[in-house]
């Protein structure tokens, strides 16, 4: 069985909306406006590239990565893995045609049958739609976060706001950067 893993920049009261400069969102931009750059913040997003086996991500965020990380040098491995896109709308002719394989799941059903599949872990990206559906099924086994010294009030957020049972995590790694940025690693305990 695959592990599902849930990677974001968030910030402290959860939003994962916007960090890299995305339009449309007021604070877009958000990892790199007032926040010292440390490297060392990013080495768990190489190890990412190097340890995941696919990537998973919904509709939103597909038309979002799609005409930029395929040419982007530091996403270079990516364009090597399968790439599953979460969608109920988009199409064959919809997927770009330099970023390698992708295939367009139509439920979380199917999600369900990928982890069931073999092979290495599977990396979900941004999609905060996705992960709350993810997650309030079951489906995420761990997530990767960096935890941005900020608040940034309204946007979209990575957890689900879904009354339900508590869900237990297991820190397995940490670090706390010169900037203020935390890495927080945790195992979704079953």
């Amino acid at each position: 069985m695959r592990t599902l893993i849930s990677t974001a920049f968030i910030s402290l009261d959860g939003v994962v909306e916007g960090p890299g400069g995305e339009p449309g969102y007021r604070n877009s931009g958000w990892t790199f406006k007032d926040i010292e750059f440390v490297p060392e913040v990013f080495e768990i997003k190489g190890r990412e590239q190097e340890e995941s086996a696919a990537v998973l991500m919904g509709r939103a965020s597909y038309e979002a990565f799609s005409p930029v990380w395929p040419d982007m040098a530091e996403f270079a491995h990516y364009k090597t893995l399968p790439k599953y896109v979460v969608s109920t709308t988009l199409t064959t002719g919809d997927l770009v045609s330099n970023w390698g394989e992708t295939t367009i799941l139509r439920s979380l059903d199917e999600v369900a049958a990928l982890k069931e599949t073999d092979g290495g872990p599977v990396i979900v990206h941004g999609s905060a739609s996705l992960n709350h559906a993810l997650s309030d099924a079951g489906l995420i086994d761990r997530y990767h976060l960096l935890v941005y010294p900020l608040l940034l009030g309204a946007g979209k957020r990575l957890f689900s706001a879904t009354d339900k049972d508590t869900q237990k995590l297991k820190l397995v790694e940490h670090e706390v950067y010169a900037n203020g940025v935390q890495k927080n690693v945790f195992d979704v305990v079953r």
